[in-house]
């Protein structure tokens, strides 16, 4: 017998040794079912999380090869700016073909040289060309070359308004 034990009824605790594992069982219990409701819990945020995450994804399988394209202008304006107030560029530009799927979420346009820009473009970038619908817009009439010089034929003028010491009109 060691003199702790003689005093104390018990010898000292070192640390290291383990605890009787009788008298916790309702504490292991507590453990086990606080684990089982997290896991539930942290489930259940991830899918909120995960429908948030992908409410704007668009999925590749809406395109195929050869169909029209519009591009989004968001990372194209420093190129777009030239003398233009940037809130009055185009949102989206052009008519682009599609030339390959690259993967789930990237295509691969056919894009001109006068945009540089890498051809491989996320789908979050373009949008699925829509025609316009039969009398939406007129065409612009083409203009008449006249000694040199572009003229147009009018038919009548509808509006007329002076605008920073010139007059505007609108013209049919």
């Amino acid at each position: 017998m060691s003199p702790f034990k003689a005093n104390y009824g018990q010898d000292p605790r070192m640390g290291f040794e383990g605890r009787k594992k009788e008298k916790y069982k309702g504490a292991k219990r507590f453990v086990e079912k606080m684990k089982e409701k997290a896991k539930a819990v942290l489930g259940k945020e991830q899918e909120e999380i995960k429908k948030y995450a992908n409410r704007k994804q668009v999925k590749v399988n809406n395109y195929r090869v050869g169909d029209l394209v519009m591009l989004s202008t968001k990372d194209l304006k420093y190129q777009m700016v030239r003398g233009k107030t940037e809130k009055l560029i185009e949102r989206f530009i052009g008519l682009y073909t599609i030339k390959k799927i690259v993967s789930l979420n990237t295509v691969e346009l056919e894009l001109p040289n006068t945009i540089n820009l890498y051809s491989v473009i996320n789908v979050s970038r373009i949008q699925k060309y829509i025609g316009q619908v039969e009398g939406q817009k007129k065409k612009q009439l083409a203009p008449v070359i006249i000694k040199g010089e572009k003229e147009w034929k009018i038919e009548r003028i509808l509006n007329k308004q002076w605008i920073r010491g010139k007059n505007k009109y609108l013209v049919y």
